[in-house]
This record gives C-alpha cells, structure tokens and sequence, in this order.
C-alpha cells in the first residue's frame, strides 16, 4: 500500500523505512513500524510535522476502540521511532496511555498429546514441521527457514539463523530427530529447504524457491487441534512451550534451557518452572530420551 502523493510525507516515510533497513530490524518489525506510519499519517491527513500531545491521545483512544492493546503497543513505538530518527525530536512519552501488563501462562500439551498431534497430522511436511518445531523448540519462522547447510550431524546440533533478535544460536540435535529428517528429505531432496514449499505438490517440490507457506502450516495446527478435541488453546508457539516444559521435568538446568531457546534474559526462560521443581541433568540425554518416545509414522502419508 502506497501512501498518497504527499510529498513530505513520502519522503518522511522513505526515511522512516531506510532508518528500520539500517538500524537492522528484522523484517516482521520493519513491516509493522512502517504499517504504524502509514496508519497515523492517513488519521492526520498525512501531516505529522506538529502533533500535539491532545491530538495523539484522540489518535490512540480512537484506535483502541478498533484494535487490540498489541497494536497500540506498536504504534507507540513506531512512533517513537519515527520521531527519534526522522523528526529528529525528543519523543515525549504519553504518560496517561499505559498497555497493561498481561502475564499470560501459555497452554502446553503433555508428550502423549503432542503425539496424537504428529501423528494425526495427515500431510507429510506438516507431521514432521511439528515434530521438528516441538524436537528442537523453535520458533516458527525458526523452522521454515531451516536449510540442509544448517544440520551439523557431527556433532549433533543445529545452526539456528537470524532468530529474534538477529541472533544465532546452536540446538541440540536428537539422534531420532536426524534420522526422521533424513528420510523427510529423502522424499523431497530438496537442494536447499529442509521444509519446501508444496503450492505445485511432491512432485515439484525440489524445484520451490520459498520454504512452505506460514499460513499453512498455522491452519494445519488448529485443523489437527480442532479434530482431536483438545480443549487447549493450542497454536505451533505451544509446542515450543511444551518442549521448555518437558525439559525442565526432565531435569535440563535453567540457563541450559535459555541458551537451547535463546532467550535474552534468563527471566523469560523462568515462566517454564510453574509447572515442575526438578533437578539438574546433563541436557543432551535427556533430550535424547524424550525425542525416543516419540513414533513418526510414514505409512499412508502423502
């Protein structure tokens, strides 16, 4: 979407959107600091040189009124962006818009009900998409991303790329993970994605130039979710939670578990222990344990 043929204001925006390029933000918060310019300026008919504080509260109550806490959260640091790096101003903070502070205890399911999920996932790719998601705690672009120069079968883990934050990390890599990912690609043999996309089918699928669709494999969750009944609020980021919260029942130590999922702060990784007191154990076994449980089965699937 183009902002119209205002000319400060398409060059404001220009700015705005090299600043996000520059400053190295990763894609997804490029898109929605610049959906918050676009936002604004067509609320203010496309004038954002002057705005008072008065104006900006009319803005944000009105858009509460329309959208959720999550996007006036965004708004107000896309705008803050905007007046730090374009304007050049000192942003004064709106002291009266205060998002509350949710502290949400994710739903997770237990290995027995990630089980059911794998397996009464129909299509191939997806069955064992969530397999890996759950194997390794990825996040979801995490997984679609992943490539075959990623997977270091000598020493059994793999090079998570460009994750939040624009950082790498190294997973441990179960040796039951590995051999279902070589008979995955073995049906594929892909030369790049180890999750290609499937838009032209099996047939061409070592010919796709993009991994598979996002919005696919989300439908595919809540399809699985929805036919085994399970009265969870389930999505693919619930099986990152649960491999967290498997592993600290098995024993993995706090700050192992934040290197393995990349957390910045060893707080965040502290949200998993609601649910389990355990003792440490060396992490690499009792990953291998877990993943043994599990049976990705090949017969029927297309």
């Amino acid at each position: 979407m183009t902002p119209p043929n205002d000319l400060q204001f398409n060059h404001y925006y220009s700015l705005h959107c090299k600043h996000l390029q520059l400053k190295g933000y990763q894609p997804k918060t490029i898109d929605a600091y610049s959906r918050t310019i676009r936002r604004v300026g067509a609320y203010f008919d496309y004038n954002l040189d002057d705005l008072s504080e008065d104006q900006l509260l009319d803005y944000f109550t009105d858009l509460l009124e329309r959208r959720s806490w999550s996007t006036v959260k965004l708004d107000l640091y896309g705008l803050k962006f905007f007046y730090t790096y374009v304007l050049k101003r000192q942003w004064s903070e709106l002291t009266m818009i205060k998002p509350p502070k949710a502290v949400r205890i994710p739903d997770i399911v237990t290995p027995d009900e990630a089980q059911l999920i794998f397996i009464t996932t129909r299509k191939l790719s997806y069955r064992v998409f969530f397999f890996t998601l759950y194997s390794m705690g990825l996040r979801l672009g995490e997984g679609l991303n992943l490539q075959l120069g990623d997977i270091d079968a000598t020493h059994m883990r793999v090079h998570i790329r460009d994750a939040k934050g624009n950082k790498d990390r190294f997973v441990p890599l179960p040796e039951y993970v590995l051999r279902v990912l070589r008979e995955f690609w073995s049906v594929h043999r892909h030369p790049q994605f180890l999750f290609p996309s499937r838009k032209r089918g099996l047939r061409h699928v070592n010919e796709a130039a993009t991994p598979m669709d996002r919005g696919g494999v989300q439908v595919a969750m809540t399809t699985v979710v929805r036919e085994l009944n399970l009265k969870k609020r389930i999505s693919c980021h619930s099986l990152r939670h649960s491999y967290a919260t498997h592993l600290l029942e098995a024993g993995v130590d706090l700050l192992e578990l934040q290197r393995i999922l990349g957390h910045v702060s060893i707080l965040t990784t502290a949200r998993y222990t609601h649910l389990t007191a355990v003792t440490e154990h060396n992490s690499f076994t009792q990953i291998n344990q877990l993943m043994d449980r599990f049976d990705i089965q090949w017969g029927g699937v297309r």
